[in-house]
C-alpha cells in the first residue's frame, strides 16, 4: 500500500527481508554456537520479534513522511529500498538468528548432528510459514486489520518464549534457577499485556498510523479486499478513492469524466453499446448516458469492494450506476470479461492508469488488443488514454508511446490519436471508420445535443489542429527497433518504469537505460562463461570436505535464486492472466512453503542418510539430480503459463487459479525443501564443521540476489521466456559439480 503496488517493490521488499535474514543467520548465527543454552537466546529472540512486529508496521506507515511525500505521491526506487531495508532490519535479523539458535538448540536437546538439526528446523520453519500463509490469506487479511493481526502473532511468539523459559523446578529457590524464573515471569507479564492490547489498542494503533500515512487528509474509510487495499480520502470538498496508494477516481471530476467517454463515443457514428473497463467512479457513466443512441452500457471493475464504497459513501455515483436500466455492472477483471462474454460492442473504452505496474500493463499488450478487437462490432471503436505532454515529448516518453502505438498498429488497421497532456488513442477494425479531423466530431457533438463543459466547440479544433496532430505523429512514430508489448514480455512496463524513475533523478533513468541496452545474447554468454569459470575453479579444488562444502553451498545459493524466480514468475504470471495478485500472494507463498515442508520431511526420512559412507555418495548424486530439476523448472513453468493464458473458458480458468497455481507453487517448493536437508548432509559432513546457520544464509543470500535482479531488470526488460532461460543456465554449473562429485565417489 505504501509503495502503490508496483512490482518493483516486490523485489525490493523481498531483498531487504532476505538480506537481513541472511546476515542474521550467517553472520550473527555464529553467536549461537557460543551460547551455553540456546533456548534462552531463542526466548530473547522470540520477545524481540514480538515487540518489533507491530513497531515495523508503525515505522513503515510513518516512513513515507520521512521523505516528505504527500499522500498519493509515488516514491522513487531509492526511497523504496531504503525504507524496506531500515524498517525490516530488526525483525528480519532476529528471524535469521533464530534459525541458527533453533538449529543449535535442536542439536543439543536431541543429541543429533548439525546437518539433521538444520534440516529439521528448516522443515519446522516451512510448516509454520505454510500455516501462516494459509491463515493470512483465508482468514486474517479478510476479516482483520493489520494491527490486530500483528498483536495476535506477537502474543503467539511471547507464548513460545514463556514455554522456552519454563523453569525446570519451582521448589526451594536456587541461585541457578533465579534468572530463568525472573525472565519467565517478565515474559509472562509481557504476554498478558499483549493479550489485553489486542482488543484495547489495535484499532487505535491502526487509526493513528493511517493518519500518519495520510497526513493532512481526512480518511473516510479503508477496506481490505482480496484485490488490494482501498482508502477513501476527503480533501477540499472532493472524495478520492485510492487503491494500494494510487488514486483511481476523484468525485466530482467533470473534466476527467467527459474526457474518458465523449471522445470515443463521438468517433462512432451511432454507438448503441459501450464497454467501460475501469474508472467509472468519476462520473463518466452519467456522461456517456447523454448519448441517446446508447442502448446498453457495461461497466467492468475488478474489485467489488469499490461498488460497496460507492453505494455507502458516493450516492450520486451509485445512482448513475443503479438507477438507469441500460447500465450493467460487472465486478470482474476486464480481460476475463472480454474472454468469456459473447457480447460485442460498438465502443470499448479502457480507463486505467499508465502501465507503471505489470498489473496494469496487461491492458496494453498485443494479446489484450486482440481480445478487444474480437469483441468489437465491424464498425466498432477501441479507445484508451496515456499520459503525454502538450508540446515537448522526452525521449523516454517517446519510447513508451511508440511501443504502445506499435503494439496497437499490430492489431488494428486504422489507428489515430488526439494530442494533449493526455494522448487519446483510437483504433478501428476497418480502415475509414475513424474521423479524419475535428469537423466531423464537432458535427456529431452538436447533433447529439450533449451538455458538456470541457469537450466543446472551442476545445476540439485546438486539440486536433493539423500541426499538433502531425507533430505528435512524428514524435511517436514507431521505429524499426521499437518492440511490441506482450503479456509475458512486458516491455511497455519497463519503458513506463524508466519514465517513472526519471521523475526522481536522471541517474535512475540512466541506470535503467544502460542495463536495458545490454543484448540478451551477450548477457547469456556472460552468465555461461561465469558458470564455466566457477565450475573450473571448484573442479580444481582438492577433493575433500572443502570441495563438498563449496559445491553444496553453490547449489543451495543457486536454488535460492531459482526458487525466488519461480515465485515471482508464478505471481506475475497469475497477475497477467487474472488481473490481481494481492490476495494470491499469500496463497502462493503458503503453498510454496507447504511444498518445502513436504520436501524437507521426505529428505529427512531418507534411510540412506543413516549409512554415512553410502549415504554421502547418494547425497552427492541426489544433489546433482535435484539441481538439474531446479534448472528445468523455470522453462516448464513458462510453457504452462503461456498455455493458461490462451484458455478462455471461465470454469477452467477458475479451477486453474484455485488448484493448479497453488499446486505449481507446492511443486516448486518441494524441490527446494527436498534439496536443503540433502545439501546440509553434504555441507556439514562427518566433521560437523561450520555454523548451523551458514547454509541457510547462503540459501537466503541467493534468494536476495534473485529478488533484486529479477524484479528490477530481467523480467521487465527480457520477459518471462528469456528470464527462464537465464535462470536455467545459472543452474548448469552447480548441477555439473554435484554430479561430477558423485561420479568420482562411485
Amino acid at each position: 500500500m505504501v509503495f502503490y503496488g508496483n512490482e518493483i517493490c516486490f523485489g525490493l521488499i523481498f531483498a531487504g527481508w532476505l538480506l537481513w535474514t541472511a546476515l542474521g543467520s550467517g553472520v550473527l548465527g555464529r553467536l549461537a554456537a557460543r551460547v551455553r543454552d540456546a533456548r534462552y537466546l531463542m526466548a530473547g529472540l522470540q520477545c524481540l520479534i514480538a515487540l518489533s512486529f507491530p513497531i515495523t508496521i508503525l515505522c513503515l506507515r510513518a516512513g513515507k513522511d520521512a521523505f516528505r511525500a504527500i499522500p498519493g505521491e509515488i516514491l522513487g526506487p531509492w526511497p523504496m529500498f531504503l525504507t524496506s531495508v531500515v524498517v525490516l532490519s530488526v525483525f528480519c535479523t532476529a528471524s535469521g538468528l533464530l534459525f541458527a539458535a533453533g538449529s543449535q538448540a535442536y542439536a543439543r536437546s536431541n543429541r543429533t548432528r548439525t546437518a539433521k538439526a538444520s534440516g529439521s528446523v528448516y522443515l519446522l520453519e516451512a510448516i509454520g510459514s505454510g500455516i501462516g500463509g494459509l491463515l493470512a490469506s483465508l482468514v486474517l487479511i479478510r476479516y482483520l486489520d493489520s494491527f490486530p493481526i500483528a498483536l495476535l502473532l506477537s502474543l503467539l511468539n511471547l507464548l513460545a518464549a514463556t514455554n522456552l523459559l519454563w523453569p525446570e523446578s519451582w521448589r526451594a529457590p536456587r541461585r541457578a534457577e533465579a534468572l530463568p524464573r525472573t525472565a519467565f515471569v517478565l515474559v509472562a507479564l509481557l504476554a498478558l499485556g499483549f493479550a489485553l492490547a489486542v482488543p484495547l489498542l489495535s484499532r487505535r494503533l491502526d487509526r493513528a498510523s493511517l493518519a500518519w500515512l495520510w497526513n493532512g487528509f481526512h480518511v473516510v474509510t479503508t477496506r481490505n479486499s482480496i484485490y488490494g487495499n482501498l482508502a477513501l480520502v476527503q480533501t477540499e470538498g472532493s472524495l478520492s478513492l485510492y487503491e494500494n496508494g494510487l488514486v483511481i477516481s476523484t468525485v466530482p471530476d467533470p473534466a476527467s469524466a467527459e474526457d474518458t467517454v465523449h471522445f470515443a463515443l463521438l468517433e462512432h457514428p451511432s454507438p448503441a453499446t459501450l464497454l467501460l473497463i475501469g474508472g467509472g467512479m468519476n462520473g463518466s457513466i452519467a456522461q456517456a448516458l447523454q448519448h441517446r443512441s446508447l442502448e446498453r452500457v457495461d461497466y467492468v471493475e475488478l474489485d467489488p469492494a469499490i461498488f460497496d464504497l460507492a453505494r455507502e459513501y458516493l450516492p450520486s455515483v451509485w445512482t448513475s450506476l443503479s438507477a438507469d436500466p441500460r447500465v450493467h455492472v460487472h465486478p470482474l477483471d476486464g480481460r476475463l470479461f472480454l474472454r468469456t462474454t459473447r457480447q460485442t460492442f460498438d465502443v470499448i473504452v479502457v480507463n486505467l492508469p499508465d502501465p507503471q505496474t505489470a498489473q496494469v500493463n496487461r491492458f496494453y499488450t498485443i494479446e489484450f488488443f486482440r481480445e478487444a478487437a474480437a469483441r468489437l462490432n465491424p464498425g466498432g471503436v477501441f479507445s484508451f488514454q496515456l499520459r503525454s505532454a502538450e508540446d515537448y515529448i522526452s525521449p523516454e516518453l517517446a519510447d513508451f508511446l511508440r511501443c504502445v502505438r506499435k503494439t496497437l498498429d499490430s492489431v488494428f488497421p486504422q489507428v489515430t490519436f488526439i494530442p494533449g497532456s493526455t494522448v487519446h488513442f483510437f483504433a478501428a477494425r476497418r480502415a475509414g471508420i475513424l474521423a479524419a479531423g475535428s469537423d466531423q466530431l464537432l458535427a456529431r457533438l452538436r447533433s447529439r445535443e450533449l451538455h458538456t463543459r470541457y469537450v466543446r466547440e472551442y476545445y476540439l479544433p485546438f486539440r486536433m489542429s493539423p500541426d499538433r496532430m502531425l507533430d505528435l505523429d512524428l514524435q511517436i512514430r514507431p521505429q524499426a527497433y521499437t518492440p511490441v508489448n506482450r503479456d509475458f514480455a512486458p516491455i511497455a512496463y519497463y519503458f513506463a518504469v524508466t519514465l517513472w524513475s526519471k521523475r526522481f533523478s536522471p541517474d535512475y533513468s540512466r541506470v535503467f537505460q544502460s542495463v536495458a541496452g545490454v543484448r540478451f545474447g551477450w548477457l547469456a554468454a556472460g552468465v555461461g562463461v561465469a558458470m564455466l569459470l566457477l565450475a573450473a575453479a571448484l573442479g580444481s579444488w582438492d577433493r575433500g570436505e572443502g570441495r563438498d562444502r563449496a559445491t553444496a553451498g553453490v547449489c543451495v545459493a543457486a536454488t535460492g535464486f531459482t526458487l525466488i524466480a519461480l515465485e515471482l514468475l508464478l505471481l506475475l504470471g497469475f497477475q497477467a492472466i487474472y488481473g490481481y495478485v494481492y490476495h494470491q500472494l499469500a496463497i502462493v507463498i503458503a503453498a510454496f512453503m507447504v511444498g518445502m515442508a513436504l520436501g524437507s520431511w521426505r529428505a529427512l526420512g531418507d534411510k540412506s542418510s543413516l549409512d554415512p559412507p553410502a549415504g554421502r555418495r547418494t547425497d552427492r548424486l541426489t544433489l546433482g539430480c535435484v539441481q538439474i530439476a531446479v534448472g528445468i523448472a523455470p522453462i516448464l513453468l513458462y510453457l504452462l503459463l503461456v498455455g493458461f493464458g490462451r484458455i478462455g473458458n471461465a470454469t477452467h480458468l477458475f479451477l486453474i487459479s484455485q488448484i493448479v497455481f497453488p499446486g505449481l507453487a507446492l511443486a516448486c517448493g518441494l524441490l527446494g525443501g527436498y534439496q536443503f536437508p540433502v545439501a546440509s548432509r553434504v555441507f556439514f559432513g562427518p566433521a560437523e564443521s561450520g555454523s548451523a546457520g551458514a547454509l541457510y544464509a547462503l540459501d537466503i543470500a541467493g534468494a536476495c540476489a534473485g529478488a533484486i535482479v529479477l524484479s528490477t531488470y530481467l523480467v521487465p526488460v527480457f520477459g518471462f521466456l528469456r528470464t527462464a532461460l537465464l535462470v536455467a543456465l545459472l543452474n548448469l554449473a552447480p548441477a555439473g559439480l554435484a554430479s561430477a562429485a558423485a561420479r568420482h565417489e562411485l
